[in-house]
């Protein structure tokens, strides 16, 4: 199984899942749930406080997404969600699709972990030679 990106077009999760009710309807209950426990909201990339509008989610694990009965469900855990500014998010995804090992040889949730390792890590150094 490879965690690589695939086109939006032949994606069905990215062409369909992520632009149906049920995935509007699951974000917004996970932000509904972050601020019921008091959670700011911060991209988990760079760190910076963001709004829910300027944030995505970041799919750590695909099994909660499902299509039932010709319609898409999302079961996703909390913690399968992470939030990510577009910007961070794609950076995210340039490092597993570019990397043999994150984007074939790991299971997403490590891939996605290690990824974010490296990307925290580098917006860190960034900051601080800016």
């Amino acid at each position: 199984m490879s965690n690589r990106r695939k086109p939006r077009a032949s994606n069905a999760y990215r062409s369909e899942f992520l632009s149906s009710p049920a995935w509007f309807a699951r974000r917004a209950r996970w932000f509904r749930k972050q601020e019921r426990l008091g959670r700011p909201l911060a991209c988990a990339g760079c760190g910076w406080p963001a709004t829910r509008d300027q944030l995505e989610l970041h799919h750590l694990d695909y099994r909660g997404v499902r299509f039932v009965d010709g319609s898409w469900r999302a079961f996703e855990r909390h913690d399968d969600l992470v939030p990510m500014h577009p910007y961070c998010h794609g950076l995210l995804h340039q490092l597993i699709d570019r990397d043999r090992v994150l984007s074939h040889h790991r299971g997403r949730r490590v891939a996605s972990a290690m990824a974010l390792g490296i990307l925290r890590r580098r917006m860190r150094e960034f900051r601080e030679t800016s």
